[in-house]
């Protein structure tokens, strides 16, 4: 039986990058990094470069056909990730336009041997490989020799015990019969997203042997660190819901509101998910910051993501201003703004999770999903629900208990509890609604739904005073109609 051989893994440096590649990038692999111009790839490849190169283990960076070293140089060095002393004994850059342009393939393929040679790199960068593709197709023999091509580089930097990275502009439609594709161990794909005004990068790691990478589209952003991905979470652990599900049977959180308690039937289990949803002022947001509220005085951490409005204008909107403020600096509740242009949930999700981490918050508010979707980048709306889904689930995988609002425009013609149809993917649903009664407009509010509970179906008067919300001992029972707008009294 063959003895099973355990490879090292490098870190790429890049933020979120290792757990979509799955634990780093294998040692000695041979490795693509493609995608249309501007999408990044010569950024993550240097970032790759700055986090790994040491004297000790040097990287070579060679540029074929495209911008030469001290262009490149000058860009790069914008990022925090660049550094100057690496350049003196740890990093060699090497220009091969003059080779490809005069001797084709093989002149190219003998002056990166003799750079790799003279360099003993660990690590090595062809940058932009597709320039070389693009002329040896125009010869005779041409894909014959690029097959050829590729073997012998591949063969020649493994011997020497690199990691390589050939990056380089494709199009989807050049994968089939394409030599680089078949020999290369991993192949990282960059995207960018253009719809109206606003674009999205975006990272697909189509192939990694003999690692278990995370599927599927993961959106990336160029900031002033570099790359920085955002993975798509993977599915809540084995066993969590199921330890969710018990502390919802053992555990309910009050929402401050005592009456609301009642009609939830002892309050919002532990671990769920809550949907509030109501029309513009009818106290959602006065609402969920008394579920804040009463999670300090119950000694929980609470934080409360906000797209619509600056941290500062947000607290004034609420009657206990003075109560979060001292929250806010007593370190018991976070405040996340998240509207920078072009969201997405995946950086949103990651927002969320690594507060709950850093603060050990067991109660999470998100004012509010109307917010949420506006902030989003035109391409990631299509698909809100699914994004939506992984996150609350993400959230209450983590022990928390979330509260989110959403904007309900009010109708007496139908009966809907959230736009895009969201509803569904919480545990419970609590609807407030303006009726009219006697000729003034009241607030009303009702639970619609605790999954695995007993509630309240009543329709409860409330108003919004400085206490925050109160509902009201008055009952509506005697009339008939009341979310129709056209209200009776009930005949006896």
């Amino acid at each position: 039986m063959t003895e099973k051989v355990m490879i090292n893994r490098l870190p790429s440096g890049v933020v979120g990058l290792d757990d979509v590649l799955g634990g780093g990038i294998p040692e000695y692999s041979f490795n693509l990094v493609a995608g249309g111009p501007g999408c990044g790839k010569t950024t993550l490849a240097h970032q790759i470069v700055f986090a790994n190169a040491t004297p000790e283990r040097p990287a070579l960076y060679i540029s074929v056909l495209g911008e030469p070293p001290i262009k490149m140089l000058r860009y790069q060095q914008q990022f925090s990730f660049f550094d100057a002393a690496k350049l003196r004994d740890a990093i060699s850059f090497v220009h091969l336009g003059q080779q490809a342009l005069e001797g084709g393939l093989s002149q190219v393929l003998a002056s990166i041997m003799k750079a790799v040679d003279h360099a003993n790199p660990r690590m090595v960068v062809v940058d932009s490989f597709r320039a070389v593709i693009r002329r040896s197709k125009s010869q005779p023999d041409g894909e014959r020799d690029l097959q050829r091509f590729v073997q012998r580089l591949a063969l020649h930097l493994t011997s020497y015990q690199a990691t390589t990275f050939l990056v380089g502009e494709y199009v989807e439609r050049e994968t089939d019969n394409n030599a680089v594709f078949t020999v290369a161990d991993g192949i990282m794909w960059l995207y960018q997203a253009i719809e109206r005004n606003s674009m999205v990068r975006k990272i697909q790691v189509i192939k990694m042997r003999g690692q278990n990478q995370l599927p599927g589209l993961h959106t990336a952003r160029i900031t002033e660190h570099g790359m920085h991905i955002f993975p798509r979470l993977s599915k809540p652990e084995e066993g969590s819901a199921v330890a969710v599900a018990a502390a919802a049977e053992r555990n309910r959180l009050s929402t401050g509101v005592q009456a609301l308690d009642e009609m939830l039937g002892g309050g919002i289990p532990m671990g769920y998910t809550a949907l509030l949803a109501g029309p513009s002022g009818s106290g959602k947001t006065v609402l969920a910051n008394q579920f804040l509220l009463e999670g300090a005085r119950q000694g929980e951490r609470g934080i409360v993501a906000i797209f619509e409005r600056r941290p500062n204008d947000y607290l004034e909107t609420t009657p206990q201003a003075r109560d979060f403020a001292r929250m806010v600096q007593n370190q018991t509740l976070e405040v996340l703004y998240l509207r920078p242009l072009d969201l997405s949930i995946d950086e949103t999700l990651v927002a969320l999770r690594d507060a709950v981490l850093r603060t050990g918050a067991k109660r999470a508010v998100i004012d509010s999903l109307s917010g949420l979707e506006l902030a989003l980048a035109p391409t990631f709306r299509a698909d809100f629900r699914e994004s939506l889904y992984r996150m609350l689930g993400a959230l209450t995988s983590l022990g928390v208990t979330v509260l989110a609002t959403v904007e309900l425009t009010d109708s007496y013609t139908d009966f809907r509890m959230s736009p895009q149809d969201v509803s569904f993917l919480t545990d419970a649903v609590i609807i407030q609604r303006y009726v009219e009664v006697d000729g003034m407009l009241k607030r009303v509010m009702s639970v619609v739904k605790v999954r695995a509970s007993q509630h309240s179906k009543a329709l409860r008067e409330y108003e919004i005073t400085s206490n925050g919300v109160e509902i009201l001992p008055t009952a509506l029972g005697r009339y008939d109609g009341l979310l129709t707008g056209r209200p009776q009294i009930r005949q006896s």
